[in-house]
């Protein structure tokens, strides 16, 4: 049955030590730092490693690594200040240059999901501050890439094609879920309240339609459609965000996909890269768990 779909963004303790966690798949067992310098495409995290902010994490996969502070509650500016929540500030730095409009959408997109997980009814006419420092790129990234024209993201009965995109480059979605990823971590080490955690993978559909996880920057741009997908601890969607033409099959398969990468599947079959059958959930977890694990060490 052919349905609508419109776009929507739907916005799904504290310690200053050193951790690192890297992500390894079951046949290695050795962890490996991130160098913050070169891109790595293994998903590795570090902990509260900046002293002078309230939280702070380093994230790293498919090629980008992003360095994370959050401050916070702290003073708002009386323009800024809300009478019964926190403000939220995020704050996207590329890697070279200057930020462009493609860091301000990606920092709408970011405000408005922490907004949905984030407790601001307990800090009324405070700031949270969140800032995001792209360190490294994928090698392929500065090449030229294809935009896309604006569009309707209208599916009539008549022709089952979903044709969702906007007027940024198709760069603009590659980078959002390590930015998201790093923005949790690093509000978890600031120990902010929060209603509940969240994972982003990143998916492409290609030409042939298969559906590719965390797709190369060629792939992306010979790919029919990329999808950026967040879901929280309990399975539900909190963020989407598509570029390009698919069908509601390909939709559904897209989902589905996201959903086992995000939150892990029993199913050995299933594409599951990130965090073995637990998904990335589980390595959200797991950098969490080590990381309290270390800090209490003191106790025995």
């Amino acid at each position: 049955m052919s349905r609508i779909l419109v776009s929507f963004s739907a916005a799904v303790s504290k310690s200053r030590r050193d951790e690192t966690i890297n992500f390894i798949k079951p046949q290695s067992s050795t962890p490996r730092k991130i160098d913050t310098m070169s891109p790595s495409t293994e998903t590795s995290a570090i902990l509260s490693h900046l002293h002078s902010t309230d939280g702070s994490a380093t994230f790293s996969q498919n090629g980008y690594t992003i360095i994370g502070a959050v401050n916070g509650p702290i003073e708002v500016q009386r323009r800024d200040e809300l009478p019964e929540e926190a403000a939220i500030d995020a704050i996207v730095r590329p890697a070279a240059g200057v930020g462009s409009t493609r860091e301000r959408h990606l920092e709408s997109i970011i405000e408005r999901t922490l907004r949905q997980i984030i407790l601001i009814g307990n800090f009324p006419r405070t700031l949270i501050q969140v800032t995001l420092q792209v360190t490294s790129t994928p090698p392929d990234e500065t090449a030229t890439s294809k935009s896309i024209q604006t569009s309707s993201v209208f599916l009539s009965h008549s022709t089952p094609v979903i044709t969702w995109s906007n007027i940024f480059p198709l760069q603009t979605l590659p980078i959002l879920p390590a930015l998201l990823q790093t923005a949790i971590l690093a509000l978890l080490s600031a120990a902010i309240p929060l209603s509940t955690s969240l994972t982003a993978t990143f998916l492409a559909i290609s030409e042939k339609g298969k559906i590719l996880q965390n797709p190369s920057l060629l792939e992306t741009q010979t790919a029919q459609s990329i999808h950026v997908l967040a879901f929280t601890s309990h399975a539900e969607p909190l963020v989407i965000e598509s570029q390009g033409s698919f069908t509601p099959a390909q939709w559904d398969e897209v989902f589905f996909q996201a959903e086992k990468i995000c939150c892990g599947s029993a199913d050995p079959d299933a594409m599951v890269d990130e965090g073995e059958e637990g998904g990335m959930m589980q390595f959200i977890q797991t950098v969490v768990e080590e990381k309290v694990d270390k800090d209490m060490a003191w106790r025995t």
